[in-house]
């Protein structure tokens, strides 16, 4: 019972020290009006440091490290919700890089870069942040939802959302990553690592010593319930759902104009009217900014804390689902009928008029 509560105890830990991060750039912080994006920009300019995305990677490793303790002497149940726990905590993990990504989570790019690959990539055997910058920042961005050059619709092809899928393939395609199928894409994807230059091998080897390491310090338990299988099963569940709700994926408004309006027509906004939904949302498998993809997509620069008041300055987008699987206009079902009547000619592009425009 020592060690369960000594583990419960580091969580706690972990979880204060996110805390710093939180609280160093919170909007409602001093005297400032966060309603705009030249006002978020200032605020956010003024407030980057170096110190406190540290605190963020860490306070997470060390909730890993509570939950390890959780599985090994928590019995069935400590198992479980460790797994649960570790796959959240891969989520937060990949959506604190992804921000790294794009440049904001520290003040300078290498420093962005060397946090992204040494507390998350590497450890957690993803591609360089090379490889994620390219994809993720200069093709999909630019070009979300596009055939032939969005990076993510192309996955979500392969998974078997295509025109015409049926109502059993879309279900199938929500749990992807628990099928065979899906299972033996994150496999392939590991396995790849070796092949990838310079410190392939060093990428690819980190995952297993990590595992044998935390089998070695904590028990077998921890090793299994806590990194391989949120890593291979749980895990990619999560991110997968996210992708799911990021867009308009299959039937996005083709609209021109300023980035605000391009977003508007192909972007979406989960659990609008949901507050509970929202916040179990927030905390689990769309953390860090990730519920208001549409303020994000419309401007990659805004570091997670400024997107939700950014959000309420911005019209758009107007696909504001309550569900995620049921209800009239759950996103699945969407993705299904847009999919059930998809034309393999392309719509052309809608240019906004002035009062459009505003947006």
């Amino acid at each position: 019972m020592g060690a369960l509560s000594t583990g419960l105890a580091v969580i706690a830990v972990g979880i204060a020290l996110r805390q710093a991060d939180r609280w160093w750039f919170s909007p409602a912080r001093g005297r400032h009006r966060p309603d705009s994006l030249r006002s978020v920009m200032t605020l956010q300019r003024e407030r980057l440091n170096d110190v406190t995305p540290v605190l963020v990677l860490l306070g997470h490793w060390l909730e890993l490290a509570g939950w390890s303790a959780v599985a090994v002497h928590g019995g069935v149940w400590g198992c479980v919700v460790a797994a649960v726990a570790g796959a959240v905590k891969f989520r937060h993990l990949q959506e604190v890089s992804h921000f790294a990504v794009h440049g904001v989570l520290a003040r300078g790019s290498r420093l962005n870069a060397l946090l992204a690959e040494v507390a998350v990539h590497i450890p957690l055997g993803f591609v360089p942040v090379a490889v994620r910058r390219r994809r993720h920042v200069r093709e999909h961005h630019p070009n979300a939802t596009v055939a032939g050059a969005d990076p993510s619709l192309a996955e979500l092809r392969r998974a078997g959302l295509r025109a015409g899928a049926t109502t059993t393939r879309c279900v199938l395609a929500l749990v992807h990553p628990l099928t065979p199928a899906g299972l033996s894409d994150t496999v392939r994807g590991l396995c790849a690592l070796w092949r990838e230059p310079g410190a392939g091998r060093l990428r690819a080897a980190c995952p297993v010593a990590m595992t044998v390491a935390a089998g070695g310090c904590f028990g077998w338990e921890a090793a299994v319930f806590v990194l391989v299988l949120p890593r291979l099963l749980l895990y990619p569940q999560l991110a997968w759902m996210s992708l799911l709700v990021e867009h308009r994926w299959f039937d996005p408004e083709p609209v021109t104009g300023p980035p605000v309006a391009v977003e508007a027509g192909r972007c979406l906004r989960l659990y609008p009217h949901n507050a509970l939904l929202a916040l179990l949302a927030r905390g689990t498998w769309l953390p860090y900014g990730d519920l208001h993809h549409f303020a994000h997509s419309a401007h990659p620069a805004v570091r997670w804390n400024y997107l939700p008041a950014l959000e309420r300055s911005l019209c758009g987008p107007a696909y504001r689902p309550r569900a995620l699987l049921l209800g009239e206009s759950a996103v699945l079902r969407r993705h299904r009928r847009a999919l059930a009547s998809a034309s393999p000619t392309p719509t052309a592009p809608v240019r906004f008029g002035r009062e459009n425009q505003r947006a």
